[in-house]
């Protein structure tokens, strides 16, 4: 399991965003990548992010489980993860 997260420096929503993803990174060990709209637009093409960012796509091997898209609380994104099963233990 793994959360692939798709933004972009221009993105507001991204910005807002950022402190909610990097205190999920500081508090729970979890597989993600990272990928910027515009940088590696080849490998965000795959996924068709749409035009509303950011995008979090939460995979089972290579299988999309599900996706959130937009601005969402800390608790929200951790709910989700956890419902997923791409959180399982807390590591701070």
């Amino acid at each position: 399991m793994k959360v692939v997260k798709i933004g972009a420096i221009w993105c507001g929503g991204c910005l807002v965003m950022n402190k909610v993803w990097n205190k999920l990174k500081d508090n729970y060990k979890f597989d993600y990548e990272e990928l910027d709209f515009d940088m590696d637009e080849e490998e965000v093409e795959k996924y068709s992010p749409g035009d509303v960012l950011p995008v979090f796509i939460f995979l089972d091997e290579d299988r999309e489980v599900d996706r959130l898209v937009g601005e969402y609380s800390y608790e929200e994104l951790l709910n989700k993860m956890i419902e997923v099963g791409i959180i399982n233990e807390k590591i701070n």
